[in-house]
């Protein structure tokens, strides 16, 4: 056998045993009479031990020939080390060795396969499989390991059955773009890759399984930033004869086991929060509840004293950073120049200091009175120390820019512990939004979320329809939506409606989901669903901003895998043989 022991298991009581291991060689320390080497596989590191006078002189001069990354194995007897290491857990031990046998060499890596490793994103992407040797890479993907095993065997305990669902599906409009996969027999015919299960699993709850489940691939065409990539994982999930709250229980309970058993925390019921309030004092249907500063709106104390950009706003609002009275010009011009980056556009920025000795300080000061702004302070609920800023412009506009400015606030003063975990429900979203560009109602979640059933009837008046609440939800972490989803419509009639507020023809909505249409005409249980993304979830409980950290291969953000160079070109017999002729424009 290769091995008797992996690199991370003996201890002081294997003492005297004989043993084989193998892996790869992290070092070599040759100290001329002594020589030492680390041996890393996945389970951990042992040290091999070589000395003049004990060692054969031949297998001391075979171990100098090792380099980093070689793969040997090695014979030995355990025996206690003189030095301990009290950082390793096999630090009291060490591996007197007897026989060497070199396995396969390797050149030298790219960059050093350490915790802490000199290369660059770029060049470890290019070589993945030398960084996933890394302890933090693979940690990361044993943590998602683990929490699939975990999401398994509760919703198994909840009696979810776990059924896989097509991966070639037939293309829909809404959402975001399709990938599409051209089908060699039909020619000029295409399957799209599923952006998620969901008329599927809708359809499983037609066919009576009740309660679905699957960790399941989705892929969508959009662009990327750190949380998002082309090809992502979900935990899909359905269920049938439930209500919002029933939803909300049973996923707010698995949430709960995750913290419980991966971070050992324990939490009560998650707050909850309509989409409206969200929206009015945080300014994201996401907001990070962390820390405080909570808009403050400030039409009826700041108006009519002849600041005209405060005057002809639709909306005056701000935060208080607690304790910041101290900032200087120089920090105020930094948070000054980043609201008006292009990412947030915000045309500037208001500041009120609350000085400690009591007396005010403004950006503002030839338009406010020190008593002007003393109503502003109690406005905000401050007290001597701290600072206040204030946006102002269109409502909606204005409330996500200073979001994006509480959320700067809150980096600089180190409020976004991301050891610290706060839970929520965002709940009662618009039904519809409306796309100024295309002039036209689109549904925020998907088409086939129903409405708040109070609010059904208004589907019939479309000056009514931006008032129409979603029975929908969002579970988000640390300002992060992790999961979402909604009571769906499960009578035709009303699924028609909706299709209609969406534009679609009857015709239209035949071709696009006519068989689940039909379906619905065969006794459709009423349905709920919900998806968490798994990736975003498992860089969450692993204290990280990127998911690509906890996927084994992921995508730069031009969408590519410079590893293996996907995408790339595909030959012409391959073209041919599809009936595609390209029409690339220089």
């Amino acid at each position: 056998m290769y091995r008797t022991h992996t690199c991370g298991e003996l201890r002081l009581a294997d003492a005297g045993k004989e043993v084989t291991l193998a892996g790869w060689v992290q070092r070599v320390r040759d100290k001329g009479s002594l020589v030492w080497i680390d041996l890393r596989d996945r389970y951990g590191i042992t040290q091999l031990f070589l000395q003049d006078g004990v060692s054969d002189p031949k297998l001391m001069e075979q171990a100098r020939t090792f380099g980093r990354e070689y793969v040997i194995q090695a014979k030995g007897t355990v025996i206690e080390r003189e030095s301990k290491n009290p950082n390793m857990p096999t630090g009291e031990i060490e591996l007197r060795v007897s026989e060497f046998k070199l396995l396969n060499a390797s050149k030298v890596p790219p960059f050093t396969i350490e915790d802490v490793s000199d290369g660059g994103d770029d060049l470890r992407m290019k070589y993945r499989y030398l960084d996933l040797r890394r302890n933090p890479v693979r940690k990361n993907l044993e943590l998602r390991h683990r929490m699939a095993i975990l999401v398994r065997n509760y919703l198994n305990e909840k009696n979810f059955l776990e059924i896989e669902t097509p991966f070639m599906i037939k293309s829909t409009p809404e959402g975001a773009r399709d990938f599409v996969v051209p089908s060699r027999m039909n020619p000029g015919e295409f399957y799209a890759l599923p952006q998620s299960p969901q008329q599927y699993k809708q359809l499983l709850m037609v066919a009576g399984f009740d309660r679905y489940f699957q960790i399941v691939r989705c892929f969508r065409d959009e662009d990327l930033r750190a949380d998002r990539q082309p090809e992502f994982t979900q935990i899909d999930c359905e269920m049938s004869f439930v209500e919002q709250e029933d939803v909300l229980q049973t996923f707010e309970g698995l949430a709960k086991h995750l913290f419980k058993e991966v971070k050992g925390l324990e939490f009560g019921q998650f707050p909850r929060m309509t989409w409206h309030d969200a929206m009015k004092y945080y300014g994201s249907d996401k907001p990070d509840i962390r820390f405080g500063m909570k808009f403050v709106e400030l039409n009826d104390v700041v108006k009519g004293k002849g600041f005209s950009l405060f005057d002809n706003a639709e909306l005056v609002v701000g935060i208080c950073a607690e304790g910041c009275s101290e900032y200087t010009r120089k920090q105020l011009d930094g948070l000054t120049e980043f609201v008006k980056r292009p990412q947030v556009g915000a045309g500037g920025m208001v500041y009120v200091k609350y000085n400690t000795d009591g007396t005010f300080k403004s950006s503002v000061d030839k338009f406010y009175t020190p008593d002007d702004l003393k109503l502003v302070a109690e406005k905000f609920g401050a007290k001597p120390g701290d600072l206040m800023f204030i946006l102002c412009g269109d409502a909606m506009k204005t409330r996500v820019q200073l979001n994006a400015l509480r959320l700067e606030m809150g980096n600089q003063l180190g409020l976004r512990n991301p050891d610290v975990y706060a839970p929520l429900w965002v709940i009662d979203f618009p039904l519809l939004e409306w796309d100024e560009e295309t002039q036209r109602y689109y549904a925020m979640h998907h088409p086939f979320t129903a409405p708040k059933p109070e609010d059904e009837a208004l589907l019939d008046d479309p000056s009514k329809w931006g008032e129409i609440r979603a029975n929908a939800y969002d579970i988000v972490m640390n300002g992060v939506e992790v999961g979402g989803g909604s009571i769906r419509i499960h009578d035709r009639v009303l699924q028609n409606k909706m299709f209609h507020t969406l534009g679609f023809t009857d015709e239209k909505a035949q071709e696009q989901f006519g068989f689940l249409m039909g379906a619905f005409e065969y006794g459709a249980p009423p349905h709920a669903g919900l998806a968490f993304g798994f990736d975003r979830l498992c860089s969450l409980f692993g204290g990280a901003d990127s998911i690509r950290d906890f996927i084994a291969f992921p995508k730069n953000n031009a969408g590519r895998d410079v590893m293996s160079g996907s995408p790339s070109p595909i030959s012409q017999e391959q073209l041919d043989e599809l009936q595609i002729a390209l029409n690339l424009k220089s």
